[in-house]
């Protein structure tokens, strides 16, 4: 009886959260339509007015060669190519940009507004992201490790002044949070509105959609072609991206874990059938060490 009550409670859960996903992404979709869809439209209708009345200040050009000219410069960009400028812009393959676009590579971002053109590089693409994303995963939860040794040195120094346990955990992660939410979602915006131009929302939903590596590629720091940025730029917009994956990553899992927690304190089964089915685990892999020896 207990243990059809404990498969009833993980049933309605899993139903819960099938529902509340398809929910959520069903009203997304539905926000995103009307936010979105009148500004296309408008975007659209523009582009074409516009190209009519060029048509009309140019009569030496007809509308195939327009099109013609447009697919030109579709696929400049496409292939990474800003079609603003001149040939001296600077180069989207220098080592600042090759170093940037490796993190982006290793990160799984793909922000999608550069990548390889040549059979070679595509190949190479492959393999690097084939040993590159473990790598990278091992590195930052190895970083992750760290974080939370310096975690837990920070509530060991806080229980000499508040000797309450969970109101010391408390207060270290809200202080972990606070710090790493300044120099990661705070002050880096406010560095990339100053040098790209950009408004403190543009730079903190760049940020924000770095770091979740969502990576929609409408903005990147370092491809403005009227500006002059120092060589070190992107590749210090790597490294932070880098740093600020660990640290989000660290806060996504105290946030599980807390959601956990209150799983536990509201559905006691729950947390009981987790419990056996941990147990349950670990005594099979015992009996499969001792099956091997």
């Amino acid at each position: 009886m207990a243990r059809f009550q404990l498969v009833r409670v993980s049933l309605n859960w899993t139903v819960l959260l099938i529902v509340a996903h398809f929910t959520y992404l069903l009203v997304g979709a539905t926000i995103f339509q009307i936010l979105e869809r009148e500004a296309e439209s408008n975007n659209r209708n523009y582009f074409q007015l516009e190209k009519l009345n060029f048509l009309a200040n140019y009569t030496c050009l007809d509308r195939p060669a327009l099109e013609k000219f447009v697919q030109v410069i579709l696929d400049a960009w496409e292939r990474g190519v800003n079609p603003s400028g001149n040939s001296t812009n600077p180069s989207n393959w220098d080592f600042s940009s090759s170093f940037f676009f490796a993190g982006t590579v290793v990160t799984t971002i793909g922000y999608g507004n550069l990548s390889p053109s040549t059979v070679s590089g595509q190949v190479f693409c492959v393999f690097y992201a084939l040993c590159g994303i473990p790598l990278n995963l091992a590195f930052l939860k190895q970083l992750g490790k760290c974080l939370t040794v310096h975690l837990g040195r920070l509530e060991r120094g806080m229980v000499s002044v508040v000797p309450h346990k969970q109101t010391v955990e408390a207060l270290a992660v809200s202080l972990f949070f606070i710090t790493g939410s300044l120099l990661f979602l705070v002050i880096p915006p406010l560095l990339f509105s100053y040098v790209e131009g950009w408004t403190f929302g543009e730079g903190f939903y760049f940020s924000f959609i770095t770091l979740s590596t969502i990576g929609f590629g409408d903005y990147v720091v370092g491809t403005d072609p009227d500006k002059e940025y120092i060589s070190l730029y992107r590749s210090l917009a790597g490294i932070w991206i880098i740093f600020a994956l660990a640290w989000l990553a660290l806060i996504l899992n105290m946030g599980a874990r807390i959601m956990e927690h209150v799983i536990g304190l509201t559905h006691p089964g729950f947390k009981k059938q987790v419990e056996e089915e941990e147990e349950e685990a670990v005594s099979t892999r015992k009996l499969e060490d001792a099956s091997k020896i």
